[in-house]
């Protein structure tokens, strides 16, 4: 398996060490663990996450750089791509899911062949990202832990292909990924966002297109929850 180095911050990820007793000591009892049933591609995937998202807030996180535990939740845009990834050949291409949340992405692209890398500033994400490909394809991702406006990239490399699902909830992750994202791809790369048509996406095309990159925009239409929820799936290239 691919391997990437992890920073001393980083939990050492293995399958012995990655159980339901695990993910619960992560929800440190405000709730409890559930599961969904995602159809992708015509397979179901079983995705555990927590029950409920917010019950993991901590205040004391947010005042400090405004962190809210947006990884707990298998959004919508998380389907979306995820059904994009379905119908790729990705033998042997390296992908890097961003804000990997509960890692239902990662766990189609390793079964689409990828060597899979997830990242998250929570490494509570990456245990439930590690723990679904786990349960559902067989194998892990390799893990790395990424703050995206303190980035540190030593030993991650380049990839032909970076995934994120409903990360550009703030203009200052924008901004950010914009800068960030230029340094991950591989000369011919290309990186795909799925977003909810949130009013701060702009932030961040506008500045991939600033760094010579161009904007591809097609829209899904998800069903959760009894609800159609639209997703525009930007595709980025230089």
């Amino acid at each position: 398996m691919l391997h990437v180095p992890r920073t001393a911050r980083q939990p050492p990820l293995s399958t012995n060490i990655i159980s339901l007793d695990r993910l619960r000591l992560h929800l440190e009892g405000r709730t409890h663990l559930t599961e969904a049933t995602v159809k992708v591609g015509g397979l179901d995937y079983r995705i555990t996450h927590p029950a409920a998202a917010d019950a993991l807030i901590d205040e004391e996180e947010f005042e400090r750089d405004e962190r809210l535990p947006y990884w707990a939740d298998l959004w919508p845009s998380a389907i979306a791509l995820a059904r994009w990834l379905s119908v790729r050949d990705l033998l042997g291409k390296r992908v890097l899911e961003l804000g990997c949340g509960v890692g239902l992405p990662s766990v189609v692209s390793l079964l689409r062949g990828a060597q899979v890398v997830v990242s998250d500033q929570y490494a509570a994400a990456m245990d439930f990202a590690v723990f679904n490909a786990r349960s559902n394809k067989g194998r892990e991702p390799d893990t790395f832990l990424l703050d995206w406006r303190r980035p540190e990239l030593d030993g991650l490399g380049r990839f032909d292909l970076v995934i994120a699902a409903d990360v550009l909830y703030e203009a200052l992750s924008g901004l950010a990924l914009a800068e960030l994202v230029p340094q991950l791809l591989s000369p011919g790369g290309e990186a795909v966002f799925a977003d909810p048509n949130r009013n701060t996406a702009p932030v961040f095309l506008d500045g991939m297109e600033e760094h010579g990159f161009r904007v591809a925009t097609e829209n899904l239409s998800i069903e959760q929850g009894g609800k159609n929820v639209e997703i525009r799936l930007h595709r980025l290239r230089n």
